[in-house]
């Protein structure tokens, strides 16, 4: 009988997401095949404490679940000893916060106690998790792990970096402006003229680097704009302003908002398209994780032909970025019915590497929908997973 894989998924972090993080291992814990894998639980606190075994497991417990309008952390107050993770000659120990100097990463000796495993999947949303800072680690440490390497998560994250490599590409995006935080507390006057120059309201202003819709704002008028930017500029140092999507006429109407589900590493493939009705005015946190209302059609209301180009776009967008294993892409589609003859304009919106990955989330609904189930899912992720890790040891770095 075949030795069963170690898998170590983490999760958890120090982002503003980690609760949809405790959501996304909690289904992904459930839904592994345990006469496939052995499984490992690595979890992260909000202080940035690594935990294992019990300590991981309290993170999931009681099971985070939105109450009525606010998430569980599930953090324990007792902080564990940090987990060294071990991979044929390879071991690391994880970052531990130093009382004096900041955060450490350390190389510990052979002969310590270790995690040993085959591969990680990394079940983290945002900063910390989803832009390359992780997989920057595992990189150090030789593991292969599911999901972008560090080029790519971090391109997915930053939606500035992200715009420009879509706009090389020849992909369709909105039109928008990137302000600098400093830019901003330096004269706010100047910059609030620039935007109101270049675009047209409504608009939408977010961190450059986040996940989740947090720190989105939509904008009706100048009032509400320098609000916006600063809640923007409270979450990163970059702000994206974008021009509103909404149909053509006196009465524009709302985006429809569409995603698309991309499994693969040099040959992806792209799942149906499916549709968020949101409750809200638009997709934001709260509509995605704490409200109810919100409705998915899988697939969505739209043409064959409409679909075909989306599907494509969404393979182009998942390749500009570099992305690998698993990516969602969000699109914006004027509203309104097509007229006869014509066509509506739909935009790349941005590519999210690790996407929300409950049971209900859409990257896993998205591809029940088009014939791979949440169990096989998971196996298909974590065999590109050693697939790309493969393919990298024929990488020479030296003469």
């Amino acid at each position: 009988m075949a030795e069963k894989l170690r898998v170590g998924i983490l999760f958890g972090g120090r982002s503003g997401e980690h609760e949809v993080s405790l959501l996304s291992a909690a289904s992904v814990l459930k839904a592994i095949d345990r006469e496939k894998y052995n499984v490992t639980l690595i979890g992260i606190n909000k202080a940035g404490h690594w935990l294992t075994a019990s300590d991981a497991e309290a993170l999931l417990e009681p099971p985070a679940a939105p109450a009525t309008k606010k998430l569980r952390a599930g953090d324990p107050q007792a902080t564990a000893a940090a987990a060294v993770i071990e991979h044929g000659d390879a071991t690391l120990l994880p970052p531990e916060p130093h009382p004096q100097s900041g955060t450490l990463i350390s190389v510990q000796a052979k002969a310590a106690p270790v995690i040993d495993l085959d591969v990680v999947f990394p079940v983290l949303h945002g900063t910390f998790g989803e832009d390359g800072t992780i997989q920057g680690l595992l990189e150090l440490a030789d593991l292969a792990y599911v999901g972008s390497g560090v080029l790519g998560s971090s391109a997915g994250m930053d939606k500035d970096v992200m715009k420009r490599l879509f706009a090389a590409a020849g992909l369709p995006i909105v039109k928008h402006i990137t302000l600098l935080r400093s830019e901003w507390k330096k004269n706010s006057k100047r910059c609030e003229a620039r935007l109101e120059k270049a675009l047209k309201y409504p608009l939408f202003v977010k961190p450059a680097n986040l996940g989740s819709s947090v720190g989105i704002s939509k904008v009706h008028n100048r009032e509400e704009l320098a609000p916006a930017i600063e809640l923007a500029a409270g979450f990163d140092r970059k702000v994206v302003v974008e021009q509103g999507v909404g149909g053509r006429g006196r009465n524009p109407g709302k985006a429809r908002e569409l995603e698309v589900a991309v499994l693969g590493n040099d040959s992806p493939e792209a799942s149906l398209v499916g549709e968020i009705v949101p409750s809200k005015e638009f997709y934001d946190y709260e509509a995605k994780y704490l409200s109810e209302g919100s409705e998915a059609i899988i697939p969505a209301r739209i043409t064959k032909a409409e679909a075909k180009t989306i599907r494509e776009m969404a393979v182009a967008a998942f390749r500009a970025c570099d992305c690998a294993g698993l990516a969602r892409v969000d699109f914006l589609m004027e509203a309104g019915p097509r007229k006869p003859g014509g066509a509506r304009r739909i935009f790349l919106n941005e590519i999210n590497t690790l996407p929300g990955f409950t049971s209900i989330s859409m990257y896993p609904k998205l591809w029940a929908a088009s014939g791979v189930e949440y169990p096989e899912l998971i196996d298909r992720l974590i065999q590109l997973a050693l697939e790309r890790h493969r393919e990298k040891a024929g990488n020479s770095y030296s003469r």
